[in-house]
């Protein structure tokens, strides 16, 4: 028979029972209502008996599951997620990892999550998480992150068997618009950074601004990435962002100067002097600060170059969208742009990354007035003029003209003459 304990656990939540449709007694942790908890044993008992009477099909094999320690679950995902979660059967990258930790973490302290069975009835405990979120400023797209850990938790579970199904499936998308957009820097603006830069952070940013690279990508590469042969860097599947191995070429002039900063050994001198602990890799081909937006900042006011404008702000990932306005300016077409920013599809490079300097739409603007107002033929007048400068005129021949022609001065044809 179904029954309820006394007092409520830590969380303040009561504990129930109810007698499942194979005669045991089964546990679970219901709400901090008394009451309410005791109805939802006596519906689960009742759902049972009917199910033991043959008035029910038998429940999947999920159900024994629901007491399973949500935290024990969470952490058998972060595992397999380590292993084998990323794109192509790859590892996660260790700051996605740590995000899906700290997010899951966070849900399971804000919802009480003890066991999977806390799991049911979560989508509206949940959007009312989204909307203090919300309430509290945070952006849409850290939402969407925060939110996608818990997602994609149920969906690895429901893929196990240690849900039926999953609860956020109805879950709304979520409005991703970003508060501020990143501007590309000018060519004057750029060098004059580069101008005021230390060596070590000028070559940081000369690579970042021709090859698109992101930090993490950056701090990556090792002197044995560096191929003056193929003119560029070889980039590797277990820290690219989209967990795909390639290609980025370089000029030239920027290698060389890359593989002599590599062979004089300041790399790993600097490290040492700004960030002892700092993990950074062996043979380590640029020195990247653990906080290269705050590194940035400093060079952009030593430059004068604002920070924010009515276009956008910059900082450090603005030297990728720098990258992607400048090679479509030299005249790179879609799918060349998309291919150098190693994206998933040409709107991610279109819409997010390429953008319009009002100063070049001043010039088209210009150049289509000139082409109506300026005064220039177009092709059909220059043929019409030409046509009638070279027409000629009918002239009538003199008598002596007419006996030439007709052979007698009274039988002759007046003829135009040219």
């Amino acid at each position: 028979m179904a029954g309820i304990r006394g007092k409520p656990n830590k969380g303040g939540k009561y504990q129930a029972w109810f007698v499942d449709f194979n005669g045991k007694r089964k546990f679970f942790t219901g709400t901090r209502q008394k009451s309410e908890t005791l109805k939802i044993a006596q519906r689960l008992e009742d759902e049972h008996r009917q199910i033991r009477l043959g008035y029910r099909p038998p429940p999947k094999s999920s159900h024994k599951y629901r007491d399973k320690s949500f935290e024990e679950t969470a952490a058998e995902y972060i595992a397999w997620g380590k292993m084998q979660g990323g794109r192509g059967g790859r590892a996660w990258g260790k700051v996605h990892a740590a995000k899906k930790e700290q997010h899951l973490k966070l849900w399971k302290e804000t919802l009480e999550l003890e066991i999977l069975s806390d799991l049911d009835d979560l989508l509206p405990r949940v959007e009312a998480v989204l909307r203090k979120l919300k309430e509290q400023g945070r952006a849409g797209r850290t939402i969407r992150n925060i939110t996608d850990a818990l997602t994609t938790f149920c969906n690895w579970c429901v893929l196990r068997g240690y849900l039926l199904e999953n609860p956020l499936a109805n879950l709304g998308a979520m409005d991703t618009t970003p508060k501020s957009k990143r501007r590309a820097l000018r060519p004057q603006e750029i060098r004059s950074l580069l101008a005021i830069a230390p060596e070590h952070r000028r070559l940081l940013y000369e690579v970042a601004i021709l090859s698109g690279l992101r930090v993490a990508e950056l701090r990556a590469l090792t002197r044995d990435h560096l191929d003056l042969e193929q003119g560029g860097l070889w980039l590797e599947a277990e820290w690219t962002k989209n967990r795909k191995s390639g290609f980025q070429p370089l000029p030239l002039g920027l290698l060389k100067k890359l593989e002599a900063f590599a062979d004089s050994g300041l790399v790993p001198k600097l490290y040492q002097q700004f960030y002892s602990n700092f993990a950074y890799p062996k043979n380590a081909l640029l020195y990247v600060p653990s906080h290269a937006a705050r590194e940035m900042d400093k060079d952009l006011e030593a430059a004068g170059i604002p920070k924010v404008t009515a276009e956008g702000k910059v900082d450090f990932h603005a030297c990728r969208t720098a990258f992607v306005t400048l090679a479509a300016e030299a005249g790179a077409n879609i799918r060349e742009l998309q291919t150098m920013a190693r994206h998933s599809s040409p709107e991610m490079t279109a819409n997010f990354y390429a953008r319009t300097r009002h100063e070049r739409l001043s010039e088209l603007a210009e150049k289509i007035s000139e082409n109506i107002f300026s005064g220039q033929i177009c092709a059909k007048s220059v043929q019409r003029r030409r046509v009638e400068s070279t027409k000629v005129e009918p002239k009538l021949l003199t008598n002596n003209e007419l006996q030439t022609v007709g052979g007698n001065g009274g039988g002759g044809i007046r003829t135009p003459v040219p």
